[in-house]
Parts: C-alpha cells; sequence; structure tokens
C-alpha cells in the first residue's frame, strides 16, 4: 500500500499533482461495459447507511457510494483527489482551508448542493446528540469544543461563504485534515431529508452518490441503483447492485461457485481456504491484498478487574498469536503493538509482551485474583472469529481467567462495545482497518478520549489525556522537514498506549475475496484500501 502525499496538511495540498487537483480528469476503464447488475452477499444484516454514524467495513463502501465529501481518493489508490471540492487552497500557516465546490452537483432528492449544506452536515457530525463515533476527527476545526460540550450550536470555524465557497478555520495546524475531508464522516448530507426522516435517516438516506437506495427489505436484500445525473461522467458503470444478506459465507462460497453470486463480500470462509486455492480455477478469481489492520482484544479499563494494569498485562501475555494465525491458515503475522508493520510510525524494535502464561499467572496473583476470575468475552459470530475466541478462551483458562463468550451479530457486538457493557471484546470481523495511512488514524477513534464515549469505537473505553495532548501536538507539525520527527512522537504515543495495556494486540491479516468470471475492473477495487472491501463504483460486469 502507498504511503500517502506528504506529512502536512499544507505539503499534502501542494504535493497533489495537477492531474489529481481535479477528479473530472480520472479517466474511466477504457474496457468498462456500462449496465448490468449484480449480486453480492453479507453474513448480517447493516446496521446504517447514514456517514455520520455508519463505522464498520461492511457499511464503509456502500456509504461511499451514496455519498460523497469534500475530498477523496482515485479508486483503488491512496492517492488523494478534489470530490465535491472542484478545488481547494490552503494559507501559509495551514490553518485555514478555503473549497470551491462544484457547480450543479445535485443531491438524489433533485435539490442542488450547496455550501450551507456542508457547515450543515459538519456541524451535524461533532453535534453530541448525533453520538457520531467520528466526531473526534474533526477536534481541530475551531469550535470543535464548544460544541461538543454544548456550549455552541454548529462549528464557529466552518463558514459558508458564499454558495459554492466554505471555508473552514483550524484552531491548530492538522497534518491530517485533507483525509478527514474524504472520510464518510464529513460526507454531505441534505438537512431537509435528515429532519424529515429523523433517526431514521440511515435507513432512508439521500446523498451526492453515484448510487441511491431505491430498497431495504430488512434481514433480506439492499437495493441500490444507479444514480443517472451523478457528477462525474461516466459513472457508475453498474445499473443496479443487490446486497442479500442473511447469507453464510460458505453457503455463498458455493452460490459464488454455481454463478449464483458476484462476490461474496465476508471474503473466503477460513474452512474452504485451502480448497479453494488448491483448485486453479477457483484460485484464479481469488483477489488478494494488504490491509492497513490489527486485530485485538480490549479491555474495558473501567471495569474491575480490568482496572487494573496488572491484569491487562497478564492477558497480553496469556494469548499464544501463533496459534490464532494457524487458525485463518496462516493468513496473517502475529501482532505487538497497535499500529501494523506497514503503518508509517510502526515500531520496528518494539518488543511487546512475550506468550508467557507463567508470568501472566503470576501478575493475576498480584493484582489480587489468586484463584481467578470470571469474565465474558464478546465476539462477532462469523466464521472464524467465534473459533479464534475460543482459542483465546483456552489460554485465558489456563491463566486462571473464565471467559464466557458472547457471540453476537456483529452490530450487537459494535453496540455494547460503544455503550461500555462489554469487558472484553475480540474485533475480528469489526477489527481496525485505517480510514487512512497514517499512524493518527489508528488513535483518535480508537484509543484516543474522544472516541471513549457513548456509541464511540474506543471499546477498551481507555482514555490518556497525556498522550491525547501529544497527539494533537504531533499532528500540529507544518514543517515537512520536521516529518520523522512526528513519526517519532507517533511511535512513542504507541509504545505508551501498549505500557498501558488496554488492548492486546493479536495479528495483522490480509484480505482475501473472490469474484465472479463476470465481473472487470483492476483487482484494486474489490480491495480497495479506503472504499472497503469494494469500490461499488468503479466494477463493472463484462456480460
Amino acid at each position: 500500500m502507498k504511503r500517502l502525499l506528504a506529512s502536512t496538511a499544507l505539503l499534502a495540498a501542494l504535493a497533489l499533482p495537477a492531474a489529481a487537483q481535479d477528479a473530472d480528469t480520472y479517466q474511466p476503464d477504457p474496457n468498462a461495459t456500462p449496465g448490468g447488475s449484480i449480486i453480492i452477499t453479507y453474513k448480517d444484516d447493516v446496521a446504517t447507511l447514514d456517514p455520520a454514524i455508519g463505522y464498520d467495513w461492511q457499511n464503509w463502501s456502500m456509504i461511499k457510494s451514496l455519498f460523497d465529501g469534500l475530498m477523496d481518493y482515485v479508486p483503488g489508490t491512496t492517492d488523494l483527489r478534489p470530490g465535491l471540492a472542484e478545488s481547494f487552497e490552503v494559507a501559509e500557516d495551514g490553518l485555514t482551508y478555503t473549497f470551491t465546490l462544484r457547480e450543479g452537483v445535485t443531491f438524489h432528492n433533485g435539490r442542488e448542493m450547496t455550501a450551507e449544506d456542508v457547515k450543515y452536515s459538519l456541524d451535524r457530525v461533532t453535534d453530541p446528540e448525533t453520538q457520531s463515533p467520528g466526531a473526534g476527527f474533526f477536534a481541530a476545526v475551531a469550535g470543535f469544543d464548544a460544541q461538543m460540550a454544548g456550549e455552541a450550536e454548529g462549528l464557529s470555524g466552518v463558514e459558508a461563504v458564499d454558495p459554492r465557497t466554505v471555508r473552514i478555520t483550524l484552531s491548530r495546524p492538522d497534518a491530517t485534515f485533507l483525509h478527514v475531508m474524504a472520510l464518510n464522516f464529513s460526507y454531505v448530507v441534505p438537512r431537509e431529508a435528515v429532519e424529515e426522516s429523523g433517526p431514521d435517516f440511515g435507513r432512508n438516506p439521500v446523498g451526492t452518490g453515484a448510487f441511491r437506495l431505491a430498497d431495504w427489505t430488512l434481514g433480506q436484500r439492499l437495493v441500490f441503483e444507479k444514480n443517472p445525473d451523478y457528477w462525474i461522467e461516466g459513472v457508475p458503470y453498474l445499473d443496479q447492485i443487490t446486497i442479500e444478506v442473511g447469507q453464510e459465507p460458505t453457503v455463498a462460497l458455493l452460490r459464488l461457485q454455481n454463478g449464483e453470486v458476484d462476490i461474496p463480500g465476508d471474503g473466503i470462509p477460513p474452512a474452504q481456504f485451502t480448497q479453494v486455492m488448491a483448485d486453479p480455477a477457483q484460485a484464479e478469481r481469488v483477489v488478494q491484498g494488504g490491509q492497513l489492520h490489527t486485530g485485538y482484544v480490549t479491555m474495558n479499563v473501567t471495569q474491575p478487574p480490568f482496572d487494573s494494569l496488572q491484569v491487562r498485562q497478564a492477558v497480553n501475555m496469556a494469548i499464544n498469536k501463533d496459534r490464532i494465525v494457524q487458525i485463518i491458515n496462516g493468513r496473517a503475522v502475529p501482532a505487538n503493538q497497535p499500529l501494523p508493520p506497514s503503518m508509517p510510525g510502526y515500531a520496528e524494535d518494539y518488543e511487546g509482551y512475550p506468550y508467557d502464561p507463567e508470568a501472566a499467572r503470576a501478575l493475576i496473583a498480584e493484582a489480587g485474583h489468586a484463584d481467578g476470575f470470571a469474565t465474558e468475552l464478546y465476539v462477532m459470530n462469523t466464521d472464524p472469529n467465534p473459533r479464534i475466541a475460543q482459542a483465546i478462551q483456552q489460554d485465558l483458562a489456563a491463566v486462571g481467567i473464565d471467559a464466557s463468550i458472547q457471540s453476537l451479530a456483529q452490530a450487537n457486538v459494535i453496540e455494547a462495545g460503544g455503550a461500555g457493557i462489554a469487558p472484553m471484546i475480540w474485533s475480528g470481523g469489526m477489527a481496525w482497518i485505517a480510514d487512512f495511512p497514517d499512524p493518527a488514524n489508528f488513535y483518535y477513534p480508537i484509543l484516543g478520549c474522544g472516541g471513549a464515549v457513548e456509541g464511540g469505537w474506543n471499546w477498551s473505553k481507555y482514555c490518556n489525556e497525556e498522550l491525547d495532548a501529544m497527539a494533537a501536538e504531533a499532528d500540529a507539525i507544518s514543517d515537512p522537514a520536521r516529518a520523522d520527527e512526528r513519526l517519532g512522537m507517533w511511535t512513542e504515543i504507541y509504545t505508551r498506549v501498549m505500557d498501558d495495556a488496554p488492548w492486546a494486540p493479536v495479528f495483522n491479516e490480509e484480505r482475501y475475496t473472490m469474484r465472479s468470471p463476470r465481473m472487470g475492473g483492476a483487482d484494486a477495487l474489490y480491495v480497495d484500501p479506503v472504499s472497503i472491501p469494494v469500490n461499488y463504483d468503479y466494477v463493472y460486469v463484462t456480460e
């Protein structure tokens, strides 16, 4: 995976090549055949299609196809390009961004999008009543603290200058800001549609995206149809996408083999992986892609006994990571820190906690639990996650921890984590895959104080205000010559997180999926690093 642009927001803007400064210059695939429809399967239903709320790998790409943000990425890559903004300027101090919007972009309801819609959308995602798990991404925008504290209505740093101009002022330089403007949480929504649907907007989404929602039968299917008025000419290629839910991955694979399904959204079931790869005809349709991914066990540091550092350290030392990697056919490497090896800032020389059950038992006894203790381990109920959870359960039992497994649908695990009622969670199937390739992205939503709120993605509820301040200091570095210094600060932040041990990192996984013989488009679109798992806007059928 490419390392992205430069280390500061200002340099990122200046470093964008001329072609990337205008999304209209992107040339569609000359081999693409417009029209047709495809079927994708998932085991679980979709929790929401509200860009301010949705935050799991399953709905990520669906939301990206229904909505747009000011910034975007070149399909299949991590290269930034303007989106709803046709151009932008960054002040010399790196604090003020001025975006000029494209003319004539319309929402699915037919109304033209304006700068007021951008302001409303950013105000909405940072409104505490929205309970957005992505609110913390906007912490650098002026007025964020007052908005989150309920002392202001809206972000003072976001201004609709005129119908086509948005000015965003930061309270401090933010090296990741242009990436934030490409995240789902920044996507533009129409106020009238949100107010009409209220809390059901996530079931009745209205955006500017390449597709619009035509039907959603809960527990059965979602149907997306082509937006004929989409602002990028020639996109999307497909007329319709049907997403069937409630499909077990093993059944989905069989249906793919029978020509009934085009993409198994949950990927290749681990139990069938060896069989698939041994068949040349099937292996030819396998798509592999690297991921900025870490799978981990969270421990809720606000609940006994995980409010004890010794207990959390013991869990880190109890888990046999090599054995767990074998469960998924070796499609990962053991992890010893939150960052994956391919992420800038990864600590090459960090050794982490060793696998040492005897030392783990001693730590648990020192923490006052000589006879052990009982707890619960939440897990998503899609294979191989229950099997991984059972292996973790066995490892914990060996050191005196009796962990009963709560195997639930993805949405229920996410809800339990956000509500802070889950003592432990195995993150598999929901594990962190970077929103953008910068070390900051592994911190704020899942380890920072901003994510340790009701509905947030920081399931350990870990909040170290000193590290939050250090993270802000790192991302305020605006001199490209100090890029290595910034990454060094992030390396220190993550090693200090591991000193506090709110997680037990387990492995860094690669993604494998399949496509039917009639699916066209580059492999990168099927393991898109920012449209996980599939960039629906640019895939097509060849027959």
